[in-house]
């Protein structure tokens, strides 16, 4: 039989509290240095004023008038310059390291003479050594920033990786920058203008010694399936059927090494070759006669992903200023549930065994 008495069932209040903080002050007046020593720290921050630990009261206020002079800073921890023995997993060089998506406003020139400046995406990464712990990320955005206020060039790019490269003590290294770039452009018929965004990317990177100054550009078109021209055409000649053929709206990313020692290569001439290679980019502006030029145009230039991936190689091939290249295309099929894709690659730079799996999900174009 179990008795429960009046003092184990009744609640305990405010002042109960307080009676037994009075009384644990009490006993620690009393204890020795190794039984407050062995006291749960929560307890001892209860035991101020005794000769328990000293448990600073930290201020709460943030220090407006605080300022960093050298010695303070020589002093602050810094982890990720530790020594080897810090290193957690294998010592192993990482061959990539840094910072993705840090985003500042950049001046680019522009072909017929003139500079936009536009919000750009900056990845920096650099190569880690085996024995070494990590590096100073933020030496990273510094570097870049050194240079952010001239107008972009490949120049201004390698001075901010050489700059990055020397201060984290790195041999290898890349930087990439991705912005969206507003051209104009006309109307098929009505003489209408209205701008077109593109996505690029510029790269430089260096590795074993070699730099290499890429550009990656998405380009936005529709495709008309020729089987199913074909098809419909049979339907209306044969059976006196209206049919129509599908088409959808696709992307191909283009990217290529410029040649050494070439003309500039500039960010339009890149989208002139795709146009020139496949001419039914998607359109800004549009009223109904452009509307019916566009389906005229999706008529004469059927294309299935292949001739896509091959129309564009050939436009590449043709311009003395492209090195390596590698051009991925994705028709984003409106008849079947699943897409239609390709991938063609001149040279070693792009060349690969594996592909992301996530690949072909990032062609999609949202508009």
């Amino acid at each position: 039989m179990t008795v429960h008495t009046p003092e184990i069932d009744r609640a305990y209040s405010r002042d109960d509290a307080v009676q037994a903080l009075a009384r644990l002050r009490e006993w620690a007046g009393g204890a020795s240095s190794e039984e407050l020593a062995a006291l749960d720290p929560a307890l001892a921050r209860l035991l101020r004023g005794t000769n328990a630990p000293d448990y600073p009261d930290l201020s709460r206020e943030y220090p407006q008038d605080f300022t960093v002079d050298a010695a303070y800073k020589a002093g602050l921890p810094d982890l990720q310059n530790g020594p080897a023995s810090l290193i957690k997993g294998a010592k192993r060089q990482i061959q990539h390291v840094g910072i993705s998506n840090f985003r500042l406003p950049v001046r680019f020139h522009t072909r017929n003479d003139g500079d936009l400046t536009l919000e750009t995406s900056v990845t920096g990464t650099v190569s880690l050594e085996a024995e070494k712990k990590g590096i100073n990320m933020s030496r990273i955005m510094r570097s870049f920033y050194k240079h952010a206020e001239k107008t972009f060039s490949f120049e201004v790019i390698e001075a901010a990786l050489e700059d990055y490269k020397s201060d984290l003590e790195s041999f290898d290294a890349r930087i990439q920058m991705r912005f969206s770039y507003p051209a104009k452009v006309e109307s098929l018929r009505s003489g209408l203008m209205g701008y077109q965004y593109y996505d690029i990317a510029l790269e430089l990177v260096e590795s074993a010694g070699q730099r290499k100054k890429i550009v990656h550009l998405d380009y936005v078109y529709s495709s008309t399936c020729p089987c199913s021209l074909e098809l419909s055409e049979h339907a209306r000649m044969t059976r006196g059927q209206l049919a129509t053929p599908h088409s959808q709206r696709s992307v191909a990313r283009i990217s290529l090494v410029s040649a050494p020692g070439g003309d500039c290569l500039w960010f339009e001439d890149v989208i002139d070759m795709a146009r020139a290679a496949v001419p039914t980019e998607t359109q800004v502006m549009v009223k109904r006669e452009d509307e019916q030029a566009f389906a005229e145009l999706n008529a004469a230039n059927p294309i299935f992903v292949e001739d896509a991936a091959r129309l564009f190689c050939a436009q590449l091939q043709n311009d003395p200023r492209v090195g390596d290249f590698r051009v991925v295309a994705s028709h984003q099929e409106s008849l079947h549930s699943h897409d239609a894709v390709s991938i063609l690659v001149e040279g070693d730079t792009f060349a690969s065994e594996s592909i992301d799996p996530r690949l072909f999900t990032t062609l999609f174009h949202v508009g």
